[in-house]
């Protein structure tokens, strides 16, 4: 939502975007570790140019 990951990683896997997103959240709430795996995800989407 924020950078366009959930939407770019649910067109490269068959998941959809909600499903993403709720597994981003729950990671979050799990330990925190669903801000640092969504920033790694932002930078490959921006280094690989999509």
């Amino acid at each position: 939502m924020i950078l366009g990951v959930c939407d770019w990683l649910s067109t490269k896997t068959n998941f959809t975007a909600k499903n993403i997103r709720i597994l981003f959240v729950l990671l979050v709430l799990l330990g925190g570790l669903g801000i640092g795996f969504y920033f790694i995800l932002w930078l490959v989407k921006v280094l690989s140019g999509e």
